[in-house]
């Protein structure tokens, strides 16, 4: 008899493929989201005719559950579903992103990138580049999350990968690490501006600005570009074998006489490009892109900030047009309209998608049950009396659960911080370390909420690759990123905090009132 070779496979493996499975199994998530719309407005009702109530740390107010099956809130649903798909503030960033990414994409400038590219990149540094551009891209803000992930596929495809394993990586490197970086960005100025006015609440000497992180964030950063590196190549990339779909890159990197002379072109453009945002940024005493008040660049107030998306659209846009008219794809302005018509055709299904996730994030809204689930959680910790490092990871766990119902990281820490910056203070912790907590928790169930707002981009692209896969592919493949990140990180504050070493300039875990 011929001997045959089983290859075994793993409990973590078997379990993961049952949770793809499962998930796949479920109906289309535009029918999902809104069957969930009916849910919230049954569990509203539930809820509200049990008078479940709180007080909200921050104002001082009291917050019910709303009814939604009323008359009244039936009413407000009909005549505001057209401004819940308006406001959806995901759909405006990904559209206008993908506009200049489009036009990129269509005139063949990333594939022509990634085919130079792709041959100076040893096969087998790969994962490390795209994990360390994934952890910086929270520089450009909602832009990274949208931008970053599909470009990792191309790069994976490039190399005779599977893009599905740069795609599942890219997205985790960009959700993940989303309190990781080397710079401050204007996510630590926003978190900052809920810790300090908590912190006053029990000392009104306590003074600190966004860089209270970032010696932490820093050294983060490295520790998770080396995790995120692992689990991509020992654990995601074993789940997928030769990629054999429609897209594919020709992987030689061998290219035209008028493909190199288009990407020389694209790469002056750029760069002059640039030039200009920088000069907007630094020239006078009141750059045209810093905050017109204070002179920051890194104010949310500031037009570098604020205008993020169509920035770095433009960055795109850009060197696809000059692309596209050296290489002859564009000849007038007609074409790039044209291109510009086909990205959005691409993105059809998202649009619908965003549709139905808009109805329900504003229906959970409506309720103030996503309030009365994080302050209730609050009270519970506050009451656990736990202290020292269990006190820190039931505060970090507490953070994952809550951003699975609430996405915005503004909204929960302007609720939470009231709640746990004083009761930390009072034990002994600083209100960075109380932040950087919070931070940690609220990045790790990022990609595996199915309320993320970024959630339906990934999607359209995964079923780009493979018409079979669903949410269930994407759960089943971030859970591995999010175990890991969730102990090696939170391990890692730990160690700050009994060593007392500093999380950012002159700032240390313990504190005394």
């Amino acid at each position: 008899m011929e001997n045959t070779r089983v290859e075994k496979v793993s409990f973590f493996d078997r379990m993961l493929n049952g949770i793809e499975r499962v998930g796949n199994k479920l109906p289309d998530p535009v029918t999902i989201f809104l069957g969930l719309c009916v849910v919230i407005m049954i569990l509203s009702a539930v809820v509200a005719s049990n008078g479940v109530s709180v007080v909200h740390p921050g104002t001082g107010e009291t917050i019910k559950v709303v009814n939604l099956m009323t008359v009244e809130q039936i009413q407000i649903l009909l005549g505001s579903i057209v401004s819940n798909f308006q406001g959806f503030a995901p759909l405006g960033l990904v559209l206008v992103t993908m506009i200049g990414a489009g036009v990129c994409d269509k005139t063949g400038l990333m594939t022509s990138t990634i085919k130079a590219s792709v041959s100076k990149i040893p096969k087998s540094r790969v994962t490390v580049v795209v994990m360390t551009i994934g952890m910086l891209a929270n520089l450009a803000s909602d832009a990274g999350t949208i931008l970053f992930p599909p470009l990792a596929a191309l790069v994976y495809l490039g190399v005779g990968r599977h893009p599905l394993i740069g795609l599942f990586s890219g997205y985790a490197s960009v959700c993940l690490g989303f309190a990781a970086n080397i710079m401050i960005s204007v996510n630590d100025i926003l978190a900052a501006s809920f810790t300090v006015p908590a912190a006053q609440m029990l000392d009104a000497n306590f003074e600190a600005n966004a860089t209270m992180n970032l010696i932490f964030m820093i050294a983060s950063t490295f520790i998770l570009i080396a995790l995120a590196t692992w689990v991509t190549e020992k654990i995601i990339a074993p789940r997928f074998g030769k990629y054999e779909g429609e897209v594919q890159i020709d992987v030689d990197g061998s290219l035209t006489d008028k493909e190199k002379k288009g990407l020389k072109s694209a790469g002056i453009a750029i760069l002059i490009y640039i030039v200009i945002i920088v000069a907007l940024s630094t020239i006078g005493e009141r750059p045209f892109l810093a905050d017109p008040e204070t002179g920051d660049l890194l104010s949310k107030n500031a037009p570098l900030m604020s205008g993020m998306v169509p920035i770095i659209a433009l960055a795109f846009f850009i060197p696809g047009v000059v692309y596209g008219k050296v290489t002859g794809k564009i000849k007038r302005d007609k074409d790039v309209v044209g291109l510009m018509a086909d990205s959005m055709r691409d993105m059809g299904g998202y649009i619908i998608l965003a549709f139905a996730a808009s109805q329900f994030l504003q229906l959970f809204t409506n309720s103030n049950l996503g309030i009365i689930l994080a302050v209730k959680g609050g009270e519970f910790l506050e009451s656990a009396g736990i202290k020292g490092p269990l006190l820190l990871i039931g505060f970090i766990l507490l953070s994952c659960f809550i951003n699975l119902f609430i996405g915005s990281a503004s909204a929960k820490w302007a609720i939470l911080a009231p709640i746990f910056v004083p009761m930390f203070m009072i034990v002994g912790y600083n209100p960075a370390l109380t932040q950087m907590a919070y931070r940690i928790g609220d990045c790790i169930t990022n990609p595996l909420s199915p309320l993320f707002p970024y959630l339906p981009i990934i999607l359209a692209f995964t079923k780009k690759y493979d018409e079979e896969a669903g949410i269930g592919t994407i759960i089943a493949n971030m859970i591995p990123f999010s175990v890991a990140f969730l102990i090696v990180w939170t391990i890692f504050l730990i160690v700050f905090m009994i060593f007392n070493l500093p999380l950012g300039p002159g700032i240390y875990p313990s504190y005394s009132l």
